[in-house]
C-alpha cells in the first residue's frame, strides 16, 4: 500500500462533498465556516474548498459525476496535501463509474472520512492508498464551542506526526449528547459523561497484527458484489473494522449483514474484528451478543473481537488508518500503530 506524506503547518487541504450536500445548504452553511476556521487556526492548515462542494443538497445530489470530478481534481492537484470529506450521506457509490483509480495512485495524499465515505475508502484501496478513518468537516471539525479534546488530539498524532509504535488508546469520556445544527446553538456544548467500559474483548485473545479494512456496515450491501469490494483473497490477513451509523440498525440486521461476511468466508480468512462504539451506546449489550452469536454460527468462537472501539459514529471520535499494520493485543486490550502510515515530510512534530 503506498502511504501518502503526513501534514504540515501551513499544507493546502481541499474540501469535498461526495456524499450529502447539506456543507452548502443556507440553514447549515455555519457548519463550514467554523471548521474552515478550526482547521485554520487551530491546526496551521490552508483549506480550499472544490468547486461543487458547497452548491447545496440538491445539486449535490443530482451530480455525482462532479462530486466524482471534485475528487479527482483534488487528487491531481499537486499543491493540495490532504481531502477532508464535508460528511456522510447514503449514495456515494453512485460516484464509482466516475473514478479513475490511476489518478488516485499516481498523487498519494491524506484522504479521510467515515461513515458513507466508507465507499471512498474502498475506493483507496483498491487503488493501493492508505487512507484515514476519521473526523468530518461538519461534524468533527465543525462542532459548536470545542473540538472534542480525544478527536483534535488524534489529528496531531497521527496526520502529522511519524508515530511509529503509537498507542491509540480509548477516550475516557464519551457523549451522547445532541446539539440541533442551528446558528443559534453554536454557543451550546454537548455534556459530557465518564466512559465506563473502556476497550472490551468479546471473544478470543492474543495479539495479532494486520492491516485494517473495513467502515460503516451499514454501507455494505451497497458495495457488495461492486468493482471496489475486496475479493476473499484480498481479505486474508486483514482485520475487519466495524461500526453502524446514526441509523442505529436493529441487532436483527446486524446478525444479517454479519451472516452475509460469514457467507463470504471473509471470517475464514481475516485475523481478527475491531468494532466502534455504538451512538447513543444503543444496543450496546445486543450488539455485543450479535457479534458472539453469528461467530458461533461460523464456528469461530476463538476469532477475537475487540469492542467499543472510538471511530465512526459516536462521541469523540478518531482515527484509524487503513492499509497499514496494525497491531491489536486482544488480551490486554491495547490497540497500536506499529508503523507510521505516512512518509516523512521535511519536518515534523514530535508525537
Amino acid at each position: 500500500m503506498i502511504k501518502p506524506e503526513k501534514l504540515q503547518r501551513g499544507d493546502k487541504i481541499a474540501i469535498v462533498s461526495l456524499s450529502w450536500g447539506g456543507l452548502g445548504d443556507e440553514k447549515l452553511i455555519h457548519k463550514y465556516y467554523i471548521a474552515k476556521e478550526r482547521l485554520e487556526n487551530d491546526f496551521g492548515l490552508e483549506v480550499v474548498t472544490m468547486p461543487n462542494a458547497l452548491k447545496g443538497s440538491e445539486f449535490v445530489y443530482n451530480h455525482p459525476e462532479l462530486r466524482a470530478k471534485d475528487l479527482m481534481d483534488a487528487f491531481k492537484d499537486k499543491t493540495v496535501k490532504g481531502i477532508f470529506c464535508a460528511i456522510g450521506g447514503d449514495d456515494t457509490v453512485r460516484l464509482l463509474p466516475y473514478i479513475d483509480y490511476d489518478v488516485i495512485k499516481n498523487n498519494p495524499k491524506i484522504f479521510m472520512g467515515y461513515s458513507d465515505t466508507t465507499v471512498n475508502h474502498m475506493m483507496m484501496n483498491k487503488a493501493g492508498l492508505v487512507s484515514f478513518y476519521g473526523p468530518s468537516v461538519m461534524c468533527e471539525f465543525g462542532e459548536y464551542v470545542n473540538m472534542f479534546d480525544y478527536t483534535r488530539q488524534a489529528v496531531e498524532d497521527i496526520l502529522f506526526n511519524d508515530c511509529e509504535n503509537y498507542e491509540i488508546k480509548s477516550s475516557d469520556i464519551w457523549s451522547n449528547d445532541y446539539v440541533p445544527w442551528k446558528e443559534e446553538n453554536i454557543n451550546i456544548a454537548k455534556k459530557l459523561l465518564p466512559e465506563k467500559y473502556g476497550y472490551e474483548t468479546l471473544q478470543g485473545s492474543g495479539v495479532v497484527t494486520g492491516q485494517l479494512l473495513g467502515g460503516c456496515v451499514d454501507v455494505f450491501p451497497m458495495v457488495i458484489g461492486t468493482e471496489i469490494w475486496p475479493t476473499k483473497d484480498e481479505w486474508k490477513g486483514k482485520i475487519l473494522l466495524l461500526e453502524t451509523s446514526e441509523d442505529q440498525i436493529k441487532p436483527d440486521f446486524l446478525t444479517w449483514y454479519l451472516r452475509n461476511l460469514g457467507a463470504q468466508g471473509i471470517f475464514d480468512v481475516i485475523k481478527g474484528i475491531v468494532v466502534g462504539k455504538p451512538q447513543d451506546e444503543k444496543y450496546y449489550e445486543e450488539y455485543k451478543e450479535v457479534y458472539k452469536k453469528v461467530l458461533k454460527e461460523f464456528n469461530k468462537e476463538n476469532l477475537p473481537v475487540l469492542y467499543n472501539i472510538n471511530i465512526g459514529h459516536a462521541y469523540p471520535i478518531g482515527i484509524l488508518p487503513l492499509g497499514t499494520d496494525i497491531q491489536i493485543d486482544f488480551t490486554n486490550k491495547k490497540v497500536r500503530l506499529i508503523e507510521s502510515p505516512t512518509i516523512s515530510a521535511s519536518e515534523s512534530f514530535p508525537c
